[in-house]
């Protein structure tokens, strides 16, 4: 039975991620969610534009002399203005060298989220494990987002992003394995024995390094080369198509990068559990959803004489929402 307050509403769980902001909600049978693309772009001031924007309910918020358009719509409008989308977040955290990053990202969390319903309305976001000398940003960047959630009148608190998948896709094996979020800023792997977060990190390369990175030798921008990255790249030998390629190249570094980094934690470890049993692996984030991602990381993983005895190596049941669901699962576990 779906827990609600007296007003009707339920707790929420919120994925803040680089690329995209999910929110979960659950329902009488499974879970709701909504999701925005976590970027602007800046349109020239004008009332005409502003009252058609109005008119097709496409969220913006209007400065002195510019209009700036956020989530979904932003990257429409980018691709037709031939720019760059601006991002409220980078390499997983709020964006140090965008101004408009703490301003746009209450705005986005205010479209999605609206006010909470009730005086005590749980809201579980997640958040990175931070990456080596980035413990300051780690701090600067939850307690900002805590800061605009409690303004929105939620009961907010932080879960961490690779626990939450765990919580979202290990049930059935008591929530013991390891969860790994492969998004758009960082890889957050979290290994977790009876739902206790036992080791937890994250690598400074994700998907947005490989748009970046694909972009600087195509000479494509790094928002068409992650369009081409999400709806038509797919693994396989040496691509005919040069972007694909390319692609491939970046996404076959990451993966290595990845698995290398997982390796030389686990086994420098000293609180690594002692495991009776090999124990699962699940991959969640929008950078695993390119078909035959899951073959090309169990093949790394089962090159690389990893340390931990591995049951089998799965996608998430949703690995775009798995986050959000997590987080959600957290806060429901509270009430």
């Amino acid at each position: 039975m779906t827990f609600r307050y007296s007003d009707g509403s339920t707790p929420v769980g919120l994925d803040v991620g680089t690329s995209r902001i999910v929110a979960a909600w659950p329902s009488e049978s499974d879970y709701i969610y909504r999701s925005e693309l976590n970027s602007f772009v800046t349109l020239p001031g004008s009332k005409f534009t502003e009252g058609v924007l109005r008119k097709e309910n496409v969220p913006h918020t209007v400065r002195a002399n510019e209009i700036l358009v956020q989530g979904n719509e932003s990257e429409r409008f980018a691709d037709l203005l031939g720019a760059e989308s601006r991002r409220p977040m980078a390499r997983g955290f709020l964006n140090p060298d965008e101004p408009e990053s703490l301003s746009m990202m209450q705005e986005l969390l205010r479209s999605l989220l609206g006010t909470a319903k009730h005086a005590r309305q749980k809201l579980f976001f997640s958040v990175p494990a931070a990456p080596a000398g980035a413990a300051d940003t780690a701090t600067f960047h939850e307690a900002s987002l805590r800061q605009m959630l409690t303004e929105l009148g939620y009961d907010a608190k932080s879960v961490s992003e690779g626990l939450a998948v765990v919580y979202s896709e290990l049930e059935g094996s008591n929530y013991t394995g390891i969860g790994i979020s492969v998004g758009g800023g960082l890889c957050n792997v979290c290994m977790s024995y009876l739902a206790v977060p036992v080791i937890s990190f994250s690598v400074p390369k994700a998907g947005d390094y490989i748009d970046a990175s694909a972009a600087s030798v195509t000479n494509e921008m790094a928002t068409r080369m992650r369009l081409v990255k999400e709806n038509t790249f797919v693994f396989g030998g040496v691509q005919q198509e040069k972007a694909h390629q390319v692609i491939s190249v970046y996404y076959d570094d990451l993966i290595n990068s990845l698995v290398a980094a997982m390796k030389e934690v686990f086994t420098k470890s000293k609180s690594l559990p002692r495991l009776g049993r090999p124990i699962p692996m699940v991959l969640s984030g929008g950078s695993t959803m390119p078909p035959g991602f899951r073959d090309r990381f169990e093949q790394a993983v089962r090159a690389s004489e990893f340390p931990v005895p591995v049951s089998e190596i799965r996608l998430a049941g949703d690995p775009l929402t798995a986050t959000a669901k997590g987080a959600l699962i957290a806060a429901l576990s509270e009430m």
